[in-house]
């Protein structure tokens, strides 16, 4: 018995020793890597030839550090900071103004619905050239930015540029609400249709007060749009399903490295409605608590999912505070809904560079809902009642990356005094054919093969090469290409003008008032809810 007592002495003194040997090599790397980066950064600043900007170099170091583990782990600086805490309450103080830089211009891009901006003859579109008699500086990005939003009752002065005309105005602040249910309302007799853009601290409120509304009016049946909702707060997602489900039931699960960071989360408020017929619509730009929503009601055979397959983001961060007031968002656990399955779709830990793995690409591991249905883990959410998804081309796909929709539509605007009402709104093949046109005199707009033929070409005058009768053929042949390839998806660019031009008129709410007429998904959500039998088969796995 002695010997035994001994031996296991003997092995917790030697599992100690190895902890601990183990802790202090991790800490010496660290403070060796510290200290090297230290000296370095001392002789840059001592000995560079120019002069350097220590602040903006460390920025920059710190950046690339974060960006080689995942795009979710960031750090902000004092400004970064109120920003994203801006992003999480929903309220700000501000005239309901959203700008940014666009070659190096501060333009209006967005206005909140019955702000004082909104109700000033402020349009999208209009460039800010000064800040209280300030003229803007591009190279000040942030701090004019920052200039945007303040306490309420304060004042700003803007002078403003459009059409190559001036005009000022004075515009009092006021509590801006960024409220995450833009838009509700029932479709019919009993459908009632809800959009939830972000999960930010009234995410919750404002779903339950849209599901009350709905359901005072003669709602029977809803549709949750989560549609390029990219997320927000874990338990803002966490209460929206404790709407739909029993009090008590597990909604989701994280793990993390360091045990205290992992929980099992459950539905600890009571529900409103256990059991209304529940259609959640997502897409590709779905993602994170979005996914949680979706995933949470899926497993739990609460909800029908329609739409196209979810991003998958199956990953949860959390910010920790650091010196001078600046903080960090790091990944600190991955998320699982209740049947136990990740949905993250991208293999950061195995990337190089900018290729990173799929889980999707492998056997992608089966999964059970309360039911017993088949659901998959890795690469997202499948819907239940798949949409199919739009094939992009090359070309599609860095257009709408550019600005070229948006200043379509300033243009549009500038054209056209009004409108037929946002639900009625529809562009038509001339006009189509206008921004194809408009595309090719577009700066902000290059094709990939446009962009390798323009570097090509650069090369070729360097060298002295005289070539310039075929390029000039060669690129005719390559716009014409590049028009071919956009009407290809003449359907989705088509889309994104409308939306972007009945923004300029109507702002967000006009956008939901020309979906629910004409938005695919929607119409087949509705189609579901009307037919009971084909609702019931699907969730008990007959589908």
């Amino acid at each position: 018995m002695n010997s035994l007592k001994k031996v296991a002495i003997l092995t917790t003194v030697i599992v100690g020793i190895s902890i601990s040997l183990a802790f202090k090599s991790d800490f010496f790397e660290i403070a060796k890597q510290i200290e090297i980066y230290t000296t370095l950064f001392k002789e840059l600043n001592m000995y560079y030839i120019d002069e350097i900007n220590p602040a903006k170099l460390n920025q920059v170091a710190i950046n690339s550090m974060l960006k080689s583990l995942d795009p979710y782990t960031n750090f902000y600086d004092e400004q970064g900071v109120e920003n994203a805490k801006i992003n999480a309450e929903g309220q700000y103080g501000g005239s309901g103004l959203e700008a940014e830089f666009k070659n190096n211009k501060l333009i209006v891009t967005d206005l909140i619905q019955d702000s004082p901006a909104a109700k000033s003859a402020i349009y999208i579109g209009d460039e800010i050239s000064s800040i209280n008699g300030i003229k803007i500086d591009p190279e000040q990005k942030e701090a004019t930015l920052s200039q945007l939003k303040g306490l309420p009752d304060a004042k700003i002065t803007l002078k403003f540029i459009r059409q190559n005309k001036s005009f000022e105005r004075e515009l009092n602040f006021t509590a801006i609400i960024q409220n995450p249910v833009p838009y509700f309302t029932l479709l019919d007799n009993k459908s009632g249709y809800i959009v939830l853009t972000k999960f930010n601290e009234k995410a919750f409120d404002k779903v339950e007060e849209a599901f009350l509304k709905l359901k005072a009016q003669g709602m029977t049946q809803l549709i949750l749009d989560l549609r390029g909702n990219p997320g927000g707060l874990l338990t803002e997602a966490i209460d929206i399903v404790s709407l739909f489900v029993p009090k008590g039931s597990l909604v989701v699960t994280t793990k993390a490295k360091v045990k205290e960071w992992s929980d099992t989360y459950r539905s600890m408020k009571e529900p409103l409605d256990l059991a209304m017929p529940l259609v959640v619509l997502v897409n590709g730009h779905s993602a994170s608590a979005s996914e949680i929503v979706a995933g949470s009601l899926q497993d739990l055979d609460r909800a029908v999912i329609v739409g196209t397959r979810s991003y998958g983001k199956g990953l949860v961060q959390r910010f920790r505070k650091l010196t001078y007031g600046t903080q960090f968002k790091l990944t600190i656990s991955k998320y699982y809904t209740p049947s136990g399955r990740n949905i993250q779709e991208l293999d950061y830990t195995n990337g190089v560079g900018d290729s990173i793995p799929k889980f999707s690409d492998q056997k992608r591991p089966e999964f059970k809902t309360k039911n017993g249905r088949i659901i998959y883990g890795g690469g997202g959410i499948n819907p239940d009642i798949n949409e199919g998804e739009s094939k992009i081309t090359k070309t599609t796909e860095a257009l709408l990356k550019t600005d070229a929709v948006f200043n379509f539509a300033s243009n549009y605007f500038y054209k056209h005094q009004a409108i037929d009402s946002a639900s009625n709104f529809s562009l038509n093949q001339i006009e189509f054919q206008n921004f194809l046109n408009a595309v090719k005199g577009d700066a902000s707009f290059e094709s990939p093969v446009q962009k390798s033929f323009n570097i090509s070409q650069k090369k070729a005058k360097e060298a002295n090469l005289n070539i310039e009768k075929a390029t000039e053929k060669l690129n005719e042949l390559i716009l014409q290409e590049q028009t071919n390839q956009l009407q290809l998806n003449k359907d989705e660019i088509t889309q994104a003008l409308t939306e972007e031009i009945i923004r300029r008129y109507y702002l967000e709410k006009g956008i939901y008032q020309y979906k629910i007429q004409h938005d695919k998904t929607i119409k087949s959500a509705q189609s579901l809810l009307t037919d009971a039998q084909q609702y019931r088969s699907i969730l008990n796995g007959n589908k």
